[in-house]
């Protein structure tokens, strides 16, 4: 019997997801932020990887694999399962949970003795629920344990009565509170190893006949460097591999709460990713790489110390990571384009420096303007990211934001709808601040969120070049994927901007009609694999 099957990601089924969000009003921040990333085909909703399957397109190579965003294997399993092999507990796992439903089947017929459901990109129940009935369908006996970023953020903003009542709806026996958690859900397979309940295991909460214990809660950190992933325990990494050469983030921007959640900043040692790099290196099928650190070029002389490395390793691989503009010279990207970097998400938020202090962001405007074309010179993808409506926005702020865009020319943008979280620091100035609402519903002293997402959408409407990023299903490494399938960046350019002018035909709808006949040609020319130029 295995200890902890691992279960990866439940993309779900979406347009059930859309319904969902529907239901909350087309009218409403949520709906109009997502109605941005789809097109109705035959009443189906359908996302920019999604036309690919419906008209069954061959790549270059005359594969017709589905295309999705997650062909990787997530890394969360290969950090937990890595943790617990090392402390003496065995593991499976699942990468894909609406990929793998038969493998995940036949693994369930095995009666593992526990089933750990991560959470990493969710943020409705849905996925977590989908998972749990369907480990009580195929073995009702294994223990359900459900953690991540999901159950932390619902425990810091809900009361123990509140959360009795969303443990209850998503179904699990155990749930893993903790900014990290693999140090609590090693300890909680030990105790079921034992046949007992985790009583008294930190940041734990477990079901005790019709209530759940919240055990006591301390901070958990597991050392980055006693940590490496094993990747001798994983059969097959495929093409692309999601790695982490740091933890936590240096900075605490207002709009963000990962900082305080994730602790202390911590980083390995150009030497330690050496040799990360070269285990990676042993399975011959990665060729690229996503660095999912946050903020991956600091401190800039460790950096330019591992690019070095890696230039005079000469390892194959290709990479992207984020890049914080205000770290970086020409040299380190000189010396990034040489060690085979392709492309950068770049947090850029605004293009007014006044919004940029309000956001406690430590870069300037001066600093993406001097950064994004030496990146584009050098063959670096850009991609800026864009938040509208954090307080202090008004219609100038955002006016220098779109002339960043026109003069900066990033390859990519996305411009998203100021989400009001309670854990972020900018919480604390609600009142001087004139918050009200949370969430997509919220106004505050210069701006609300109708304004707001009404300058989305006409972001969206009017800027072609850069090229808007479909926003669901659809990320930076979606470009990356789609060029090793065998398009360059100005075909990935051309699926994207057919894809956004379908969309756009819907701005100022109240939802998405039935894609045109004409819109839906243009997405017939430009979804093609051509040769490449």
């Amino acid at each position: 019997m295995v200890d902890c099957l691992i279960v990866g990601h439940n993309d779900g089924h979406f347009p059930t997801h859309v319904e969902m969000v529907e239901r909350m009003g087309t009218d409403s921040g949520a709906f109009r932020d997502l109605a941005l990333s789809y097109v109705q085909w035959d009443g189906t909703p359908m996302r920019a990887l999604d036309i690919f399957n419906r008209l069954e397109v061959p790549d270059a190579r005359g594969d017709t694999r589905r295309y999705h965003n997650f062909e990787f294997l997530w890394p969360t399993i290969t950090y937990l399962g890595s943790f617990l092999s090392r402390h003496g507990l065995s593991f499976d796992y699942v990468n894909l949970f609406q990929e793998e439903k038969e493998e995940f089947k036949q693994k369930l017929a095995e009666k593992p003795l526990a089933v750990a459901v991560t959470t990493t990109l969710y943020v409705t129940p849905t996925p977590v629920m989908e998972v749990v009935r369907f480990v009580r369908e195929h073995s009702p006996e294994t223990t359900v344990v459900v953690g991540g970023p999901f159950v932390q953020n619902y425990g810091k903003q809900l009361s123990k009565k509140d959360l009795n009542a969303l443990f209850t709806l998503l179904g699990a026996d155990v749930y893993v509170d903790s900014n990290e958690g693999e140090l609590a859900l090693g300890r909680v397979l030990t105790a079921l190893r034992e046949g007992r309940q985790p009583r008294g295991v930190p940041n734990v909460i477990y079901r005790d006949g019709g209530e759940f214990v919240f055990n006591p809660k301390e901070f958990e950190s597991n050392p980055l460097d006693e940590n490496m992933v094993d990747y001798g325990r994983f059969s097959s990494l495929g093409n692309f591999v999601s790695l982490r050469i740091s933890k936590s983030c240096p900075y605490s921007c207002a709009f963000c709460g990962f900082p305080a959640r994730a602790g202390k900043y911590v980083y390995l040692s150009p030497k330690q990713v050496e040799a990360e790099l070269d285990r990676i290196r042993e399975h011959e099928s990665v060729t690229n790489l996503t660095f999912i650190d946050d903020t991956c070029n600091v401190p800039k002389g460790r950096f330019k110390k591992i690019l070095r490395m890696m230039i005079d390793k000469k390892y194959d691989f290709r990479w992207n990571c984020f890049y914080r503009s205000d770290h970086g010279d020409q040299e380190v990207i000189d010396l990034m384009a040489e060690a085979g970097c392709e492309g950068v998400f770049l947090g850029v938020e605004s293009g007014s420096d006044r919004m940029l202090e309000a956001m406690n962001k430590t870069a300037r405007r001066a600093d993406y303007l001097r950064a994004i074309p030496a990146l584009k010179k050098n063959g670096i993808v850009t991609h800026a990211n864009l938040i509208v409506g954090f307080p202090g926005e008004t219609e100038e702020t955002v006016a220098e934001t779109r002339g960043l865009l026109e003069e900066a020319r990033p390859d990519f943008f996305r411009a998203q709808l100021w989400y009001a979280d309670p854990i972020t620091p900018v919480w604390e100035r609600r009142e001087e601040l004139g918050i009200e609402g949370s969430m997509f519903t919220w106004s505050h002293k210069t701006m609300d969120a109708d304004t707001a997402i009404g300058i989305v959408d006409d972001l969206f409407a009017t800027v072609r070049d850069p090229h808007w990023l479909p926003q669901t299903g659809f990320e930076l490494w979606s470009v990356f994927y789609l060029m090793r399938r065998g398009m360059n960046l100005e075909q990935v350019k051309r699926v994207v901007g057919s894809f956004n002018d379908a969309v756009a035909e819907n701005i100022g709808r109240s939802k998405p009609a039935e894609i045109s006949e004409g819109a839906l040609a243009k997405l017939r020319e430009a979804y093609r694999f051509t040769p490449a130029a």
